[in-house]
């Protein structure tokens, strides 16, 4: 039985608590809940506060990808790498019904670059100890377009196959979240620290939260206060200390979304050098091809991200030299935009490098009240970020907990891959269907268009803590992020039966079509690129 994800039920437990939780955690991404479950899985107490909707930001706008990273092997971080490719495995291990092998081809135009890459993808092999991923090998001209039909046969000499993982996001992070709510944390969002609870010494010794939806402020206390805000980490610390210096530079990357006709097969394919040495790839993805990323410095970090034009055209660009069908920016069916929180090499001010330079790894600092920050990182090594966090507050609380149990701790709705088009619910898949079954108008896609049926939007408002329409769109389902036109003309269905499951009126449901349509502009490239 799937266990509720009940927002009134957590806030009434936040409002009433008298003793303090042994974490407060601010930031309901991957990091925060992936603390958030390490936590809880040890035996410890946890409070999860996140002011939007959880994986509103960065962790639903990756390139779907558990990876490595090839292009920081170029760099020679071999460190990383190998960290990565290990938690790649068991990332694998623990969320089989989400994340899956893909295979990669590399197309090479010349003898050279077919040697060279094939070599550094062996390099690749070697480091990902005991592996349950597939092997690199080179293949010749015509397997290359054999395998991938997509791509113009000018651009390949012959091409390198190698393997690593795909995944859905925010799927992955809804089922990390039940997991911890399983072992007994609390969670809530729509929740924004407003200030942090300091004694008489100026150690911190909680936050003042507030209910974004009743307006209430609350209390709560914790042995140890962890900020896992991602790229808005640096104004939590700021409510520590209002002269605390930046630890992160943002800079943002993009991914335009296409009809899988523009990249037909099962290989998702790497482009390792462009024209401004970026690495590109095009992966299969729901149906989709997902074209990403760029990596464009921007001033500060916002909540909802825009594409750049210069960013939207040079994807475009970018396809059009490797693909036999050129994509047009009227083929773009959605736009999405993340931020990574990249940590500065000198927090007393600038660098002056470029954001593709600065670290990609996790840093965690405390301030000297006590307030320990985490931010760095990426998705494939969040369950190694979320342990060594832990460990952290463990030894800096001083608090009684079981060793770290994530390693081999199968998340909410693990279950073998199969080939239903739905198994990223996994284990959810028999009660989603059993609702199909009870209410058969339930089992209608909510638009021609898109795999979701109603039962779904039902399920994501009863179950997974969906508050808007949003929330349902664009992260328990994927529909904003594949289809904006299509999610758009799916709103008012959408609205109707969240409004039905969650007890709002008619004035609700007019008020979520007319945000969600102003949201969705967003993710249109015409509107931005008007």
């Amino acid at each position: 039985m799937t266990i509720q994800l009940d927002r009134q039920a957590s806030i009434t437990k936040i409002a009433t608590r008298c003793k303090p939780w042994d974490l407060a955690v601010i930031g309901g991404g991957a990091t925060g809940v992936g603390i958030a479950m390490d936590a809880a899985s040890r035996g410890l107490d946890v409070v999860l506060l996140e002011r939007f909707d959880f994986g509103s930001g960065t962790s639903s706008r990756s390139t779907k990808l558990v990876h490595g990273g090839v292009r920081y092997l170029k760099q020679g971080n071999l460190t990383l790498v190998h960290d990565a490719l290990h938690e790649r495995t068991l990332l694998k291990n623990n969320a089989p019904h989400l994340v899956h092998d893909r295979a990669f081809v590399i197309p090479c135009k010349s003898l050279r670059e077919w040697l060279f890459y094939g070599a550094g993808l062996k390099a690749y092999d070697l480091l990902a100890v005991r592996n349950s991923f597939g092997r690199s090998h080179l293949i010749s001209k015509s397997a290359t377009l054999k395998q991938s039909p997509g791509i113009r046969e000018e651009r390949v000499y012959g091409g390198v196959v190698y393997h690593d993982g795909q995944f859905d996001d925010t799927r992955l992070l809804i089922n990390m979240l039940q997991t911890a709510a399983e072992y007994g944390a609390c969670a809530a969002n729509y929740v924004t620290v407003e200030s942090l609870l300091k004694d008489d010494d100026g150690r911190v010794q909680g936050v003042v939260a507030r209910d974004m939806e009743s307006q209430q402020s609350h209390d709560v206390f914790a042995k140890a206060v962890i900020n896992a805000a991602g790229p808005f980490c640096d104004e939590v610390r700021r409510l520590d200390r209002s002269d605390a210096e930046p630890m992160v530079a943002a800079s943002q990357g993009i991914h335009l979304v296409l009809p899988i006709e523009f990249f037909p097969g099962d290989h998702a394919m790497i482009v390792p050098k462009t024209s401004d040495g970026r690495v590109i790839f095009i992966v299969p993805w729901h149906g989709h091809a997902v074209v990403g990323t760029t990596d464009t410095a921007i001033p500060q970090a916002v909540p909802e991200p825009t594409a750049q034009r210069a960013e939207i055209q040079f994807l475009l660009d970018t396809a059009s030299d490797y693909l036999t069908k050129t994509p047009t920016l009227n083929d773009v069916q959605s736009v999405f935009t993340g931020i990574r929180p990249l940590v500065k090499a000198d927090t007393s001010g600038g660098s002056g490098k470029k954001t593709s330079a600065l670290s990609r790894d996790h840093v965690i600092r405390d301030s000297p009240s006590g307030l320990i920050t985490i931010t760095g990182g990426k998705w494939t090594t969040v369950r190694k970020m979320a342990e060594d966090c832990v460990d952290h507050a463990i030894d800096q609380a001083k608090l009684a907990a079981s060793p770290c149990q994530t390693k081999t701790l199968a998340v909410h709705g693990a279950t073998s891959v199969s080939a239903n088009p739905r198994s990223h619910y996994g284990t959810d898949l028999i009660e989603i269907e059993a609702i199909e079954h009870q209410r058969p108008e339930l089992s209608a896609p909510i638009d021609e268009s898109l795999h979701i049926t109603g039962a779904e939007i039902v399920w994501a408002a009863k179950n997974e803590m969906a508050r808007h329409v949003e929330d349902a769109l664009a992260r328990r389902t994927r529909a904003l992020f594949l289809n904006t036109a299509a999610a758009i003309r799916a709103a008012p269905t959408v609205a109707k039966l969240m409004a039905a499951e969650l007890g709002m009126d008619e004035a609700w449901v007019e008020e979520q079509i007319s945000a969600f349509n102003k949201l969705a502009a967003v993710y249109d490239p015409r509107h931005l690129m008007s």
